[in-house]
């Protein structure tokens, strides 16, 4: 235990600000995620406390399986609050949901990838994070339009984008396992 405590410490001592500002962005993606998913009742309520331990969680380990945890706790927020509360489903809430999660997501990638005292350039920092936004904005505008899309074009394009996102997604899949394999 103590070794624990002083090895808390040492790191507390050594560590330097790009790697806690990243931790940081970590931290307030998660809980603008939730703002996203979960109804105002639940937001100013009890459960606020447990979302902000859960918030903390990828923030203090980018490495576990925290980043994911939170990403299912915020999918079943959204879950929570359209089936169990009756909110509508709009857009832009949406959008900014499965926005911020990749923000998280990329974010969490990063500090994993930092350690706690590394010496970072602010422009490689800046670099990520533009190209998460890219992804981001393009990933929103491709969705409007696929949605615009399917819209005119009746159940039938939307049956079939839904078929093609499918194949996409198994493409993709078979992809990763063939470089794993590979490698």
């Amino acid at each position: 235990m103590i070794d624990r405590v002083l090895a808390v410490r040492t790191m507390a001592a050594r560590a330097t600000v790009a790697p806690l500002l990243v931790r940081v962005g970590v931290l307030l993606s998660t809980l603008l995620a939730f703002v996203f998913a979960y109804p105002v009742e639940i937001l100013t309520g009890r459960p606020l406390l447990l979302l902000l331990v859960a918030a903390a969680l990828p923030a203090l380990a980018p490495r576990s399986a925290a980043p994911t945890f939170v990403a299912l706790v915020a999918v079943g927020g959204w879950l929570l609050s359209t089936t169990g509360y009756g909110e509508r489903i709009v857009l832009w809430r949406l959008l900014g949901l499965a926005a911020l999660l990749y923000v998280t997501h990329t974010l969490a990638a990063l500090a994993a990838a930092l350690p706690y005292d590394a010496v970072v350039a602010p422009e490689m920092v800046a670099r990520w994070v533009s190209r998460a936004l890219a992804v981001v904005l393009g990933s929103a505008v491709l969705s409007v339009l696929l949605l615009f899309a399917a819209g005119r074009g009746g159940d039938r394009l939307f049956v079939g984008a839904a078929l093609a996102g499918l194949a996409v997604a198994v493409a993709v899949a078979a992809l990763l396992a063939w470089l794993l394999r590979r490698s």
